[in-house]
This record gives C-alpha cells, structure tokens and sequence, in this order.
C-alpha cells in the first residue's frame, strides 16, 4: 500500500478550492436542517446545482451533461462531499442503477433517462428487497409477465430507500416461476409515477425515511427491460458487487466497502475530542483524564482500521465498530449523550444520541454484515460453499 503524500498540480489545487467554496455556497444550513428534520437523503435544490455544474456524473462528457473530470478531480470532488454532511443516499442509488442502464437499457431508454440524470432531474431507487425475502435477492416474487409486447409487474418491495424521490426504481423481478432460484429473474426499470404504483413510508430508528412500494398491475414497454430475459442475476452481479464492496481499485478511490460508516465513526470522534477538549465551570477538561484520552485514540486507530480494510471486509468492520463505539462513547461522556437534538443541555447538539441510533440499522444496509462475511469466505478466504443439508430419511 502507497502511503505517499499526492503532489497536487496548482489547477488541481484551484480545483480543489472551487469544489469548497460551491459547498459553502450551496449546502446551506437550510439543506443540512431539512435532512435532519427528514432523513430524506436527498434535497431536490442541491442536487439540482450538483446536476448544473456536472457533477452528478462528473467523469461524463460535457456533452453528456458530465464535467469531464479526469480521475484526480473526481477523487477532489468525493473527498470533499465526504467531509461534509451530505444529503446523498438518492444520489447514490442513482449512480449505481446508472451503470446498470448505460450497460443494458435500449437506446431509446438512454436517451430517454441518461440526460435527465446528468441534469438531476431524474433519480433511480434500487427496487431489491421484498417484505419475506430479507438480503436474498434470488428469492424474489415479485412477477413480471409478458403481456403482448408489454410486462404486467404485480408485487412489493421494502425499504426502498429514496422511492418518493425517484423517477424510476431498479426492479427485481421474477418472470420464469419454473426456473432454478438464480435463474428465471428480469430487471426493468419501472416509472414510479404510473397507475398502479403505491409508495408508502417506513420510519427507522436511525431517523432515515425509507419505503413499502407496492405494485399492482403495473405495465411497462418491452423497452425499460435491462438485458436479456431470465438472465437478471448476470445484469445485476456488477452493482451488486459495488455494494457489497466487491470492486476494482484505481489506487484513488476508498478500498473498503464500509467507508459510510468509518465516516460517521470519525465524526462522532471529532465531536468527542471537540467535548472532551472543552473546560468545565471548574476549568477541567474531560480529556485530561488520561482514560478519556486513551479511549479517544482508540477509536481513531479504530477508524483509520475501517479506512484501510479492504472491501467486504471494511464493510462488517465499519458496521461493527460503529455499532460499538458508538454505544462506548455514550458510556464515556455519560447521560447528557443520551439528549437528542434540540434539547436542553444536549451534548454536542445530540450527535451522539444520534449516531448511536444510526449505528444499529448499519448492519442491515445494502446486505447484512452476514452477507459480507459469506463474501470474504468465498472471495478472500476461497472456502468453498457449505453443503447443502441432506433430506431426512425415514
């Protein structure tokens, strides 16, 4: 691993500076209040001025409503985003369904979505997870059937995060009953403003807003079909990958597949310090206790652990070592952490009350950490499948 410093070029560093100062402009308290007050991962105006400067998609061609950022530039623009208290869970969802589309989608369905995209005004959820069907995306039931050159779509999706801001959702479905389990699944991409299409909110103890979306005879042209029929197990292996932090290093970008969650555990550590620095009415500071200043630097071995594990493997520690520092910095700074929000004598303005309920559902996001952990035993370890269980004899 290069632990070398980047010798920025002087337009790289004057790069550097605009991408700061358009978030100074544009992420507004307003912005930042809205996404606490919701948890909706999204502001339709930021992202707008994202859309207007091409940043978006920012490797896209200008003509393509991209910024034509070389590799440097989008690593400045990410970093950036990741050290500010983004409203991004959308945009996220977005590009990753993108990739899907650019891939597979027909030409007339690119023209038709791709620009929208560019220009943020049109945003794309991921339509997985089915109320009994947890992290196994093959046990999907929700069906497509071919109706004289259309698909008539009938099922439910859960916690499909960001669906009351999207366009489109990235649809799961099982066109072939009869086939294996992996194999008899088609992706569309179905508009969520046509008849048929109910979207109704989850709440989560993290305070973020998911959703049920419900589909009931909902038609959609042969058109926003992604790749070939009963083969949607293949269309989807490259996002999936993505998410469960399966994925190639250009040497720039984040290793881990946890890199969210390391995130958060290194704000919550900049607030302790930040209270932990601050003096009492006596005049003592919390960190001169040298137990407080050694748990302090625990945590930030901890996030600097997160950073530097590799895919799968950052992903269960992010999840995991947030879940618990989280819950020791509660015990560390004591019953004023437990305050939220807004209230009286709240300790850093309730961000570890906060961080704490966030903390639990990170184990469940974009796969569960067991999911994560059945990868690094088939992609790290090479272990080979478990055997499946014989039936019983009489």
């Amino acid at each position: 691993m290069d632990f070398s410093y980047v010798d920025f070029s002087q337009p790289e560093l004057e790069f550097a500076r605009e991408i700061a100062d358009f978030f100074d402009t544009h992420l507004t308290p307003d912005v930042i209040a809205q996404e606490r007050r919701t948890g909706d991962g999204h502001n339709h105006d930021f992202h707008k001025s994202l859309g207007d400067k091409g940043w978006i998609m920012p490797t896209w061609p200008v003509e393509a409503g991209g910024a034509g950022l070389d590799p440097v530039q989008s690593r400045l623009l990410q970093l950036e985003r990741d050290r500010r208290e983004i409203p991004g869970v959308t945009h996220s969802t977005t590009r990753l369904s993108t990739a899907v589309v650019q891939a597979f989608g027909s030409e007339t369905l690119k023209a038709k979505v791709l620009p929208g995209v560019a220009c943020g005004e049109v945003k794309i959820c991921l339509g997985y997870t089915e109320p009994d069907g947890g992290s196994d995306l093959a046990a999907v039931r929700t069906r497509a059937t071919a109706v004289d050159g259309h698909w008539r779509i009938n099922g439910a999706k859960m916690f499909t995060t960001g669906a009351h801001n999207c366009q489109y959702s990235l649809l799961v479905a099982r066109t072939d009953p009869d086939a294996p389990k992996h194999h008899g699944i088609t992706i569309f991409l179905v508009p969520l403003d046509g008849p048929g299409v109910e979207i109704q909110p989850i709440a989560t103890l993290g305070g973020e807003r998911t959703n049920s979306v419900f589909y009931d005879d909902v038609f959609v042209d042969d058109d926003y079909r992604l790749g070939p029929v009963n083969q949607g197990w293949s269309v989807m292996s490259a996002p999936l990958d993505a998410e469960h932090g399966i994925k190639d290093d250009d040497g720039l970008g984040e290793i881990n597949g946890g890199a969210p969650y390391g995130l958060i555990l290194r704000k919550l550590l900049w607030h302790a310090t930040r209270w932990a620095k601050t003096a009492a009415a006596d005049g003592c500071r919390p960190i001169d206790d040298p137990l407080i200043g050694l748990t302090l630097a625990r945590i930030a071995v901890d996030v600097e652990l997160v950073r530097n594990a590799k895919g799968a493997m950052g992903r269960v520690l992010g999840s995991d070592l947030l879940i618990k520092k989280s819950a020791e910095l509660l015990d560390l700074i004591g019953p004023a952490a437990l305050l939220p929000e807004g209230v009286e004598g709240a300790i850093e303005d309730g961000i570890f009350e906060w961080g704490h309920r966030f903390a639990q559902g990170t184990a469940i996001y974009g796969g569960t950490t067991d999911i994560a952990r059945n990868i690094i035993a088939q992609h790290v370890l090479k272990l080979p499948r478990p055997p499946k269980p014989s039936s019983p004899t009489r």
